[in-house]
């Protein structure tokens, strides 16, 4: 990431490298719901009683949660006793989540169909990482809320837990070739992936009261629950392994299991770190 330009804002964005992004996000996770719910969903749940909390959800709160997936985030939410709209860009995603008992329709940020004003706080777990314009999707969500309605948004940032970097080492040893064509934010519309620099990115979108710090967990899983997640198609890494020839995804599986051998807690388990972002704030 180019830092002083992602800091400054200082270039022009190229619609056609954003709506870019966008197009290969919505490709990466069209048809991969049910792939998602069994591997990355419950990594992705640890951070959601923390974003519930930061953005003060409690009985009777009028919730967004933007980017539902498969509806995580807004069950708790309304077992807190909220009352819940949700959204994902995927029609996949949002089956699943309807058929847990969410209300979910399909939106993709940066354009949502709700009017100015309409919900109390907005929730987004892991959503900014797959929008190709950020700063245009939270003056979005800004508009959304009430005056001094909160937003919590997660996101995987620029420090990492030794957990996410498991599968870009296996991929190395096992000299995958890594496609060209991987979702790519423009440079223009990228920021520093940091607490500060989250906070930052909200406090230029008009939140008040913006802040941020990190989370850290070890995420509990198994040597095949991890895999299939990839293996299915599912996220960045999921891209990777997919678009190998045979013998290179037996490599890569071999590499795999041999460094997942540093994470073991147990004899079956896996205890993988992890680290997120997590920031909030009251709209004006």
């Amino acid at each position: 990431m180019n830092t002083s330009m992602a800091e400054t804002g200082s270039s022009v964005p190229d619609p056609t490298t954003t709506d870019a992004f966008d197009t290969a996000e919505r490709a990466m996770w069209a048809g991969r719901a049910d792939a998602y719910a069994a591997s990355l969903a419950r990594l992705c749940a640890y951070p959601v009683p923390e974003l519930l909390d930061a953005a003060q959800i409690e009985t009777g709160t009028h919730v967004l949660d933007v980017g539902t997936g498969t509806g995580t985030a807004a069950l708790a939410a309304l077992a807190r006793g909220a009352r819940v709209c949700a959204v994902d860009a995927d029609a996949g995603m949002v089956a699943v989540a309807r058929a847990v008992g969410v209300e979910a329709d399909v939106a993709a940020l940066p354009q949502l169909p709700f009017p100015d004003g309409e919900f109390e706080a907005v929730i987004g777990n892991f959503v900014i990482n797959h929008v190709g314009r950020p700063r245009a999707a939270l003056t979005e969500l800004r508009r959304v809320l009430k005056p001094g309605g909160r937003v919590a948004l997660t996101l995987w940032g620029a420090r990492r837990g030794a957990g996410q970097e498991l599968f870009g080492r296996a991929f190395a040893a096992a000299e995958a070739v890594i496609p060209a064509d991987l979702p790519r934010l423009d440079p223009a519309e990228d920021f520093a992936r940091t607490a500060d620099g989250f906070a930052r990115l909200l406090r230029e979108a008009g939140f008040m009261d913006a802040g941020a710090r990190e989370l850290e967990w070890y995420h509990r899983t198994t040597l095949d629950e991890w895999w299939g997640g990839p293996a299915a198609g599912v996220a960045t890494a999921g891209l990777v392994v997919t678009s190998q020839d045979a013998g290179t995804v037996v490599r890569i599986r071999r590499e795999y299991e041999r460094l997942a051998g540093e994470f073991a807690a147990g004899e079956h388990e896996l205890a993988l770190p992890h680290i997120a972002v997590l920031a909030c704030g009251r709209a004006r």
